[in-house]
């Protein structure tokens, strides 16, 4: 079938009752799109022929209801056109090609970015969810009207969710919570996102829902007389002091309240601000007049002020939010915008879309939506795994923002809880890469430090600072997170290249032979049967413990002409030495705790690479009977780093002792990670301190002086 097949049951003058609605509301649109919108219909009709819904309805409802949401938002013909036939690759035999044939490559491109990937394999459901919906979002940055089809889509499907089993509902309701409703408010679009919100906690939780709706319901009968004095009352004033006015008086929705109950720990007795009030006037001049207006008539609550016209989120939205003491004792949120502020407010980056040019200007949603965008994009690209770069997604779907401030004046916005390290690397990832402080507000302060709206912050930044391990545990934005993993696994990867190397060259030089001396037709035929495209993938390999050295170095020599069994041993295996920073590849056993200095052992772990115990460790014992995984290795001279040891201390128990032991250890320049109690009775008892020393040596030294304190009986490493 093409798209170019005519139905043969359907007339464009006798047109379904939901089609002639669909084409009033596309009014807007020149006849000529309009006729291009019908044809749309004509041939997503005769694709879908002979689908159903779950409730039994002709699939060509779903399509049809999709685009008179878009409709009704004002978009373009051809974001209508490409929501009428946005299941038609995946659930159809029109090709592709057909599809742009007759409408064109945009609308192909734009029905191809909403599809999902459900025919290709995947491991997991979550992981094809996953797949489908970075799919998704890399269409969405080259163009932003598929995540409004997407968004579109979505809402008529929770619209008519009654018809789904309830696992599958319930799963839709979360999937519609945690993804898609943050992403509608990410893109300025309130009113889409608040009947996402209210449909998913409907699905969700019907139980919860049905008690606050009743709630709100009570709340406002009580109050109906009060909220109408009110906004008499501000009107009146607004009017009074000639501002063009209009005054719309609001209540919170069940899923806002319920939210809210939740962050705040609060019960809906005890939300007083339930109830508000938005002011709507002609110019950003006007809101700031209109709020001393308010402010003069009724009390503002302190604190409760906030001007996001000066510094608007982060997704486009601008209002003045200010918190009035009402004359009935209860708190009054009112919001001050203009009718453009209020229209970007309501849909976001689809305010004004049909009446955008290519070159006209962007309104702000559009603009910060499109940054935001960009970002994600560059966050893929460095983010292999589908699964990992949705998690940094949900984390940049933040509902709450801090603004901050550059030593240039320019304005930041990062989530809540956001550290000085996440304002680093928003500010560039070479900054972040290489910050070793901050100066916030002039005061030296470390990078884990969170920060608070109006702070101003500077990186400093050192050439020789490298991102490492810890700073994952506090940054909070996907992109710090995606560039410090990226930095690692690239760390990684060249320790394991360099490791494997070496224990490769130890075991061919037992073998009697080295590297240099395999024939590369021959190395190349074993990376190609192995299934590597590169020897270098081979060598991190076998770091990471997943191929032994010895038989790789059996194979490389019998593919040469020789083999294992008959090649002359020459040499005696020498330990390969470790400084201790391939911490990419090496692990240090918990059970024994090795230091610089200490006699040591590897053993190969697979995905872990090498642990390293120390030779008197009890369970060496256990680990020789697997020969070919244990690795000769021993420590290079020079060792730098900090490395973990335990301290068994017996002590007297008295009041201070523990002080007394801390100090001593502190004097001898060694850090506690942690102390316990292992026993303890009236008069003694016995410590087990977590502590970081460089060596042996520096280990003996802490010792020492934890001995000379006068309250330790006896002190010693453990295990011994």
């Amino acid at each position: 079938m093409t798209a170019a097949t005519h139905p043969a049951s359907e007339d464009t003058s006798v047109l379904p009752p939901y089609v002639l609605a669909l084409k009033e509301r596309i009014a807007y649109l020149p006849e000529q799109h309009v006729a291009r919108v019908v044809r749309a219909y004509e041939v997503g009709a005769v694709a879908h022929e002979g689908q159903t819904r779950k409730s039994g309805e002709p699939y060509i409802t779903h399509p049809i209801a999709v685009a008179g949401i878009l409709a009704e938002m004002g978009m373009d013909a051809e974001t209508i056109i490409a929501a009428i036939l946005h299941d038609t690759l995946e659930d159809t035999s029109l090709s592709r090609a057909a599809l742009a044939g007759e409408f064109g490559e945009t609308v192909a491109e734009l029905v191809d970015g909403v599809t999902k990937l459900d025919k290709m394999r995947f491991s997991s459901r979550q992981e094809a969810d996953a797949e489908s919906f970075r799919k998704m979002l890399l269409a969405m940055a080259r163009d932003l009207r598929v995540i409004l089809i997407k968004l579109a889509d979505r809402l008529h499907n929770m619209r008519t969710l009654g018809a789904k089993e309830s696992d599958s509902r319930r799963r839709i309701a979360r999937e519609t919570l945690e993804i898609y409703a943050p992403i509608a408010q990410r893109l300025g679009m309130n009113k889409i996102k608040a009947e996402l919100q209210d449909l998913g906690f409907h699905a969700l939780y019907p139980d919860r829902y049905r008690v606050i709706s009743e709630r709100i319901r009570a709340a406002l009968g009580n109050r109906r007389e009060a909220m109408g004095r009110i906004e008499g009352a501000l009107s009146a004033r607004l009017i009074d002091e000639h501002i063009p006015v209009r005054v719309v008086g609001r209540i919170k929705s069940p899923w806002s309240i319920y939210s809210k109950m939740r962050s705040e720990h609060k019960s809906f007795a005890q939300l007083m601000d339930v109830y508000g009030f938005r002011v709507v006037t002609d110019s950003a001049m006007s809101c700031y007049v209109a709020l001393g207006v308010v402010h003069a008539l009724y009390k503002p609550v302190d604190r409760r002020f906030k001007d996001f016209i000066a510094i608007p989120k982060a997704n486009g939205y601008q209002s003045l939010h200010t918190v009035l003491l009402g004359p009935f004792g209860a708190p009054i949120e009112v919001q001050i915008r203009t009718e453009e502020m209020d229209s970007v407010a309501e849909r976001g980056v689809a305010a004004h879309w049909a009446y955008k040019t290519e070159s006209g200007p962007a309104n702000s949603a559009q603009a910060r939506a499109r940054e935001w965008l960009a970002a994600l994009a560059d966050s893929q690209a460095n983010t292999p795994e589908a699964a990992e770069f949705i998690e940094n997604v949900k984390i940049d779907l933040f509902p709450d923002e801090t603004y901050l401030f550059t030593p240039r004046g320019d304005i930041l916005s990062l989530p809540r809880n956001a550290t000085a390290l996440d304002f680093a690397y928003a500010v560039h990832t070479d900054v972040g890469d290489h910050a070793v402080a901050a100066r916030v507000d002039k005061k030296l302060l470390p990078l884990r430090t969170r920060l608070e709206s109006g702070q101003l912050v500077e990186i400093i930044t050192a050439p020789s600072a490298v991102p490492n391990p810890a700073w994952l545990e506090f940054v909070v934005t996907g992109k710090a997170r995606t560039a410090i993993r990226q930095y690692l696994k690239h760390l990684q990867h060249e320790d394991a290249v360099d490791f494997g190397h070496r224990m490769l060259d130890r075991a061919l030089d037992v073998l009697g032979t080295s590297l240099d001396s395999i024939q590369p037709e021959a190395l190349e035929k074993f990376l190609h049967k192995s299934k590597f495209k590169r020897l270098e993938e081979l060598l991190s390999d076998i770091a990471l413990g997943n191929r032994m050295p010895d038989q790789v170095a059996s194979q490389l020599v019998a593919s040469r002409g020789a083999t294992a069994r008959g090649a002359p041993i020459t040499h005696v295996a020498e330990k390969i030495r470790i400084t201790g920073a391939e911490r990419g590849v090496l692990s240090f056993a918990n059970c024994c705790h090795p230091l610089p200095g200490d006699d040591i052992i590897g053993y190969l772990s697979p995905g872990k690479g090498i642990v390293v115990h120390r030779t008197e460790c009890p369970n060496v014992v256990e680990l020789r009977k697997f020969s070919e995984r244990c690795v000769q290795i021993e420590w290079d001279r020079d060792v730098q780093g900090d490395y973990r040891a335990e301290l068994r201390i017996e002590v007297i128990n008295r009041p201070g002792v523990l002080a007394t032991v801390a100090a001593a250890i502190a004097a001898a320049d060694s850090n506690i990670e942690n102390v316990e109690y292992v026993e303890r009775d009236m008069a003694a008892a016995t410590l087990l301190f977590t502590i970081e020393v460089k060596n042996r040596k520096h280990l003996a030294e802490v010792i020492r002086r934890v001995r000379r304190t006068g309250v330790v009986s006896g002190a010693y490493r453990y295990p011994l």
